[in-house]
Parts: C-alpha cells; sequence; structure tokens
C-alpha cells in the first residue's frame, strides 16, 4: 500500500543529530548533505509512484523518496549496491540527506531496493513511461525556478556508453539466436520435429561452437541461413508473438536476403549478406534488443548514447542538468537536438 512520506518535515527531538556538538552539528547543516536535502530530495513528488502498489490496504511502502534518493546517492557517488547499503546504514551524512536524523531509524533489507528496482523498470517496459525521468524534470523545474536560473542559453553535449553485453562475433550470435529458439520449442515440447535440424547448434554454447570451426566460415553461415528461414516460415503461426521468434526474424532479416529467380520454380535462393553492408542498428545481443554499433573517435561501441543539456548563462550563479537523453548509439545529436 503507497503511503507519501512526511515524516522528515517534523522530526524527533530527541535525535542522533541534536546528540551532536554544537561544531559538529553545524559542520553538519553547510556540508553537500543539507543542499542534497533542501534542493533535490524535498522536491520529490511521491505521488507518480503510487501507481507500482496495491490500493489494497496493507503494510505501508517503503518511502519513494527514500529510494529514490539512494539511487540518485549511488549514481552520485559511484558505490556498489553494498557500498550503498552501507552508507545508508552508517553514515549519517548520507541519513541526513534523505531526511533521517537518527542511526537506526527507517532501516529496510537491500532487497527492498532491488524489488522498486523491477517494479519501475516493469512499469516503463509496458506503459513507456520513465518515472525517474519525470521525477528529474519537476525537481529541474523547480529548482530553476527557485534559484532564478536564465534558460534561455544551454548547451548539450554526448556520450556513448557501452551495453552491460557479451561481444559476439557474428557467427556466434546466429549461433545463440538459434539455441534460444531450441530452447523456445524445448518448452513446448516441440523439440523432436527439429532435433536433427538443430543438432549441430546444440552440443555446447554457442562460442564452444565457433571454436571448433576451421577453414571457411561461409558453409556455415549458409547452413545457418536455410535454417532460419525454415523457422521462420514453419514456426510463424505458433510462436509470432513469442519473444525468441521476434529476435529470430529480425537476425533472419538483418543477416541474409532472400533472391528469387523467375526462371525456376524452386523457390528463392537464401544469401549471406556481406559484413559490410549490415546496418550499424543491427542487433547486437539477443539480452539487449536496442543496443546499437558505433565507432566515434577511434573506438568502437556497442550500446547507447547519452546525451546531457546544461544551462550556461554567465549571469548564472550556477548552472543545472536540466536534459538527459539516452538512445541508441546511432543516434545523432542533431536528432537529440529537436
Amino acid at each position: 500500500m503507497f503511503r507519501e512520506n512526511t515524516d522528515h518535515l517534523q522530526t524527533e527531538f530527541f535525535n542522533t543529530v541534536e546528540g551532536l556538538p554544537a561544531k559538529e552539528k553545524k559542520r553538519l547543516a553547510d556540508s553537500w548533505a543539507q543542499s542534497f536535502y533542501t534542493e533535490l530530495f524535498s522536491r520529490i513528488d511521491e505521488a507518480p509512484f503510487a501507481k507500482l502498489y496495491s490500493g489494497i490496504y496493507s503494510r505501508p511502502n517503503t518511502p519513494v523518496n527514500i529510494l529514490a534518493g539512494i539511487e540518485i546517492l549511488k549514481a552520485g557517488f559511484g558505490w556498489s549496491d553494498e557500498e550503498l547499503y552501507e552508507a545508508f546504514l552508517f553514515n549519517l551524512q548520507v541519513r541526513y540527506a534523505l531526511g533521517l536524523r537518527t542511526l537506526g531509524e527507517g532501516n529496510f533489507e537491500l532487497r527492498t531496493l532491488y524489488n522498486f528496482r523491477a517494479r519501475v523498470s516493469f512499469h516503463m517496459q509496458n506503459s513507456g513511461e520513465n518515472l525517474y525521468d519525470s521525477m528529474f524534470s519537476k525537481v529541474t523545474d523547480e529548482q530553476l525556478e527557485a534559484m532564478k536560473l536564465n534558460t534561455g542559453t544551454q548547451r548539450m553535449d554526448s556520450t556513448l556508453v557501452g551495453s552491460n553485453i557479451r561481444r559476439y562475433s557474428r557467427l556466434q550470435l546466429l549461433v545463440e539466436v538459434l539455441q534460444r529458439v531450441w530452447r523456445m520449442l524445448e518448452e513446448e515440447g516441440e523439440e523432436q520435429k527439429y532435433q536433427d535440424d538443430f543438432s549441430p547448434y546444440i552440443k555446447g554454447t554457442s562460442g564452444q561452437y565457433c571454436y571448433r570451426l576451421k577453414g571457411d566460415l561461409g558453409s556455415h553461415f549458409s547452413a545457418i541461413g536455410e535454417l532460419m528461414h525454415k523457422l521462420v516460415e514453419e514456426l510463424k503461426a505458433r510462436y509470432k508473438e513469442h519473444k525468441s521468434y521476434q529476435v529470430l526474424k529480425r537476425v533472419f532479416t538483418e543477416h541474409f536476403e532472400l533472391k528469387y529467380d523467375s526462371g525456376d520454380g524452386d523457390g528463392p535462393k537464401i544469401e549471406v549478406k556481406e559484413g559490410k553492408s549490415l546496418s550499424a542498428s543491427s542487433m547486437q545481443s539477443p539480452d539487449d534488443l536496442e543496443a546499437t554499433f558505433r565507432s566515434k573517435k577511434g573506438e568502437q561501441s556497442r550500446g547507447y548514447v547519452v546525451n546531457l543539456t546544461e544551462t550556461c548563462d554567465k549571469e548564472n550563479e550556477v548552472q543545472l542538468i536540466t536534459k538527459v537523453q539516452v538512445a541508441p548509439n546511432v543516434t545523432d545529436d542533431q536528432s537529440l537536438m529537436v
């Protein structure tokens, strides 16, 4: 059950912070923790996150503003989850920044954070709504107004970020996709029908398959193309909504083409596309369907481009990042500017 966290607005008189000597208490109030609490944490609107929780009367949720604030601190300090959790439990500055004034107050298990991440991610995948992006925009708008910052002039810049995916060779990627289609068939009890077709590709991992090969690889690409075409046609009626089938169809389209000869009735011939003709937006991994390939300043990247926009008016006392965009790394800056 969702409940907004307003406890930080009125803290208990006897708490850890109040027990500090005056000098240390002032040092804490003058630190980054106070700025974080005032300028960010106190501006987090928890209401949009209510849709992640059941409406049935039950145990209240762990405060959303604390969970979101922790994620921001994790990114800012570059912590691992272990370091993040220890800082939350024992670092008074971190707790102060999150509206907590007493050690031991408001503690929760780390799996609570994992569950929250999963809910936010699931919601975005199903609705397209990025709750963190909306939260960032609202907080930034309030900061711009409170600080009276000029936004008429802004600047933007991009950097490439690699996706946390295995780097496949072209052949290994095709075999990996076939193996996942095989597992799909196993789940449905239809593997016997295609046992002979798949037998060369399921004797080990996709990497082990490639490791055993020698000589010209052209015949292996051709054989895989023929099998993929057969599977795309025969599995469509039953599995067209299944992710593994959709990946199979996409990869076949990206790596092979059908050549029709009007002079015979044997059907289309499957031709392997040349490597240089593959699109940079072709699939890099079956575990990340949006990651793309890009070479920039001599460095190759498989993943995304992150674009930041910030104010840059000379009259502003401080400058703020006003927009963060993430897109496949083949997206150019002009598109992100629009």
